[in-house]
């Protein structure tokens, strides 16, 4: 495989420069092709057609999103050999293409949110007030609140959020800044917390010598949903942020500004969210279409 590594090292190098692709989406990637590069004997790079319809069999057992997801990183690294003048075909059609349907995301109702929150200020009501249970309101306020993701949650600086400016501006997947919304209730639990957090942490969430890591956010989330009454397999950070997406859509939000604040780079991915309740569709075209009025208006 060495003639392919180092290849593949070389695209690797391309999509995070170039593309701007996240850590986990190269990491993604070197995975899938060196797998792929194993099964073939260390030959990927010089493939033909046939070897990868064998190798596309070998598949079968995998799930579907599985397989888009390794034909796709193998076609964009043909593309890539091509661009480079290393290869004059592309071999990549000869690879399966599944077309793996999107799964709606799981999300929560209000009255699950309903519960969450109060049970989070039945905590803060006891004397003293647990500094864990500060932490844990200012958590859910910025998950469900400002729809962040659990890496851009723990990982937030001391000082991110201030309580005279309602928004924040990171650089979250992808490398892509954004501005992100921070409610007048999320800014005030937020700082309420920070008095627990000695002026010298770097982080506004701190755990030993770093922050607070997505493992640990993910099990006081689900020991959070457990008080609740809420079956903990249900919840996550991140359907919290499916939460506050399908929420906002239902509210009236407009699809192009909620891309803006998942920091989606395409809105195909926001468009996922428009699972919204089929009813309430319905009842916005017979409310709001202007030929509901020319209606009433006719003789």
């Amino acid at each position: 495989m060495s003639n392919d590594r180092a290849l593949i090292d070389r695209f690797l190098e391309m999509m995070a420069a170039q593309v701007g692709a996240a850590r986990n989406t190269i990491a993604a990637y070197r995975s899938d092709l060196a797998l792929a590069s194993d099964a073939l004997g260390g030959a990927l790079a010089n493939a033909d057609e046939a070897a990868l319809a064998r190798l596309g069999e070998s598949w079968l057992d995998l799930s579907r999103s599985s397989v888009a997801r390794k034909a796709a990183a193998l076609r964009r690294f043909y593309a890539f050999l091509m661009d480079e003048g290393l290869r004059r075909d592309d071999p990549g059609h000869a690879l399966p293409r599944p077309g793996a349907r999107r799964a709606l995301p799981k999300t929560l109702s209000h009255a699950d949110i309903d519960r969450l929150f109060a049970t989070i200020t039945a905590r803060l009501a006891r004397d003293p007030v647990d500094p864990g249970d500060r932490r844990m309101e200012a958590l859910l306020e910025l998950l469900y609140g400002s729809g962040l993701r659990a890496t851009e949650l723990v990982s937030l600086p001391r000082n991110a959020i201030q309580p005279d400016r309602p928004f924040l501006i990171l650089r979250g997947k992808g490398g892509r800044e954004r501005l992100v919304p921070v409610s007048d209730r999320a800014r005030a639990a937020v700082a309420r917390w920070r008095e627990h957090v000695a002026a010298d942490r770097a982080f506004l969430f701190p755990s030993g010598k770093g922050h607070l890591s997505r493992v640990r956010l993910y099990q006081l989330v689900r020991a959070l949903a457990a008080a609740a009454g809420i079956p903990p397999d249900r919840i996550s950070p991140h359907v919290l942020r499916h939460a506050f997406a399908t929420h906002l859509l239902e509210g009236g939000a407009d699809l192009r500004a909620l891309q803006s604040m998942l920091g989606h780079a395409d809105i195909a991915t926001t468009e996922i969210y428009t699972h919204v309740d089929s009813r309430r569709l319905v009842e916005l075209v017979n409310e709001r279409h202007p030929l509901v009025d020319a209606g009433k208006r006719s003789p």
